[in-house]
């Protein structure tokens, strides 16, 4: 991990196979990921890809909260997310997190590649999977 970005309970970085990671760290139930720090998620985003297309793995193993819908929106529909996003893995360990996904993954982006895994190995493994396919057919 290098060049860590932090925003609020959200830790975003870079890894050395080019997978973005988000590390969400949140324990209180009540917390809502609003509108304005996904705006602020998808600027950080882009500069961690500069331009080039990969894959995203949400770590969601220490979040207790859910997201607003103009949240869910500002990321399912980001011009820049849709040029970068080749796939999305997420780890989870709770049932509540497997439900908001398969909710988001339903309504707001049933398009884009993704796996769900409480394994950070499989879920590696399918972002460089997803990767090769991606340049393959691009």
């Amino acid at each position: 991990m290098c060049n860590i970005i932090s925003l609020g309970h959200v830790k975003l970085w870079k890894d050395t196979n080019d997978i973005v990671f988000f590390q969400f760290n949140n324990d209180d139930s009540n917390q809502v990921l609003d509108q304005k720090t996904a705006k602020r998620i998808v600027k950080v985003i882009s500069k961690l890809c500069d331009g080039q297309p990969m894959p995203f793995v949400f770590d969601l193993r220490g979040f207790r909260g859910t997201f607003s819908t103009e949240a869910a929106s500002v990321i399912s529909k980001s011009r820049v997310l849709s040029k970068l996003r080749i796939s999305e893995t997420y780890i989870l360990n709770s049932i509540g997190a497997k439900l908001l996904i398969a909710s988001y993954k339903r309504i707001y982006d049933p398009v884009t590649p993704h796996f769900v895994s409480s394994d950070l190995e499989l879920a590696e493994k399918f972002c460089k999977d997803s990767k090769k396919m991606f340049y393959l057919n691009n």
